[in-house]
């Protein structure tokens, strides 16, 4: 398993070739470590699921670089991006329609996406030298405890880890379902939307 630094000259080139060649990096976000996977790519979403230990049918979030990214990916109504322009970048994960853009292997037989803009540069820095949305799942075999620190959790078939040191044991992000107009919380996390439900 390859280490970079996430200060060194490179890292995110670095982290970009191993996602174009199919592989999968371990690297901090503003919550806790995750797996980044290129979401275009079925044999490495496999993996994916196979690292985690993770039943097939449980569906993986994207990670975005931007709004505009975000709207390829998935159908924002006027309510969801009233929300993804007022709390992006940030630990937010807004579940909108998926979009014919996404491969149908992604999450098969859910019309929703999970679609996440994280504030933390590193990550946008990653998917932005990628060119796509990459997967954003937390770092830790089904039903363990979240990893705060690169010492890749005894996870075996990450090809590389971005150590960006310890990670504060911050709130989840918060997931919200914005389906038209009508708003669901699925997960209260670090940002507060009990008065955005409707």
């Amino acid at each position: 398993m390859e280490i970079v630094y996430i200060h060194d000259h490179g890292a995110a080139e670095s982290v970009v070739q191993v996602l174009r060649s199919g592989g999968v990096v371990m690297h901090p976000t503003e919550t806790c470590y995750g797996l980044a996977a290129d979401v275009f790519n079925k044999e490495v979403l496999d993996k994916v699921y196979k690292i985690k230990q993770m039943s097939l049918d449980k569906p993986v979030s994207i990670l975005v670089d931007s709004l505009e990214m975000a709207q390829k990916c998935g159908n924002f109504s006027e309510k969801a991006l009233e929300l993804a322009k007022k709390y992006w970048p940030g630990p937010l994960s807004i579940v909108v329609q998926k979009s014919n853009f996404l491969p149908d292997f992604l999450n098969p037989g859910e019309k929703f996406v999970s679609i996440r803009f994280s504030d933390l540069p590193f990550c946008t820095e990653m998917v932005r030298l990628l060119g796509r949305p990459v997967t954003t799942t937390s770092a830790n075999r089904t039903g363990e405890p979240q990893l705060y620190e690169a010492d890749g959790g005894g996870l075996i078939g990450v090809d590389l880890v971005v150590d960006g040191g310890r990670i504060e044991k911050n709130k989840p992000s918060t997931i919200v379902k914005v389906d038209g107009d009508k708003v669901s919380i699925l997960r209260q996390g670090d940002i507060f939307l009990e008065n955005e439900v409707e």
